[in-house]
């Protein structure tokens, strides 16, 4: 957790970046930094959650993260918390909460808000088309005999 603060730190510091830091740990070693990117990249998905489980994946070689922690400087956003499922990482431990996030500004709380809504009743409107056409990829995925499960 040090370290995930430390960089947290480092990015405002020396990038004026968003305040956080994430470390993802394997055998309890670090096998994944990451630090807040979204303005420094235009990328709303470069979270340092996301950048510390995208470094751990390609150190490890793998996407499947069983046996990893990770830590981050502040809880984890939806986004972030479900990559943190999908990689099967063990266990997630944080520093700040949602709140003192949303006192600096940062205030996912709508996320978690809209998330919890049926679809049609969402903020953001989605909806659903050609679900037949769709479906022919998944079909032809299922049928591979050697297909990487995930």
């Amino acid at each position: 957790m040090k370290r995930a603060i430390e960089l947290a730190l480092d990015n405002v510091r020396t990038s004026r970046g968003g305040p956080f830091g994430a470390v993802v740990v394997h055998e309890g070693r670090i096998v994944g930094e990451g630090v807040n990117r979204v303005t420094a990249t235009n990328d709303p998905t470069a979270h340092a959650e996301m950048v510390a489980t995208r470094a751990a994946a390609r150190a490890l070689g793998t996407f499947r993260l069983a046996g990893c922690e990770l830590y981050a400087s502040c809880e984890p956003c939806p986004m972030c918390l479900g990559a943190a499922y999908w990689a099967r990482i063990d266990r997630v431990w944080f520093g700040a909460n949602r709140g003192d996030a949303a006192d600096a500004g940062f205030d996912d709380a709508h996320l978690y808000q809209e998330l919890a809504l049926p679809p049609q009743r969402r903020t953001l409107p989605i909806a659903q088309l050609m679900r037949q056409e769709a479906l022919a990829a998944l079909d032809e995925w299922r049928r591979l005999p050697d297909r990487i499960p995930y």
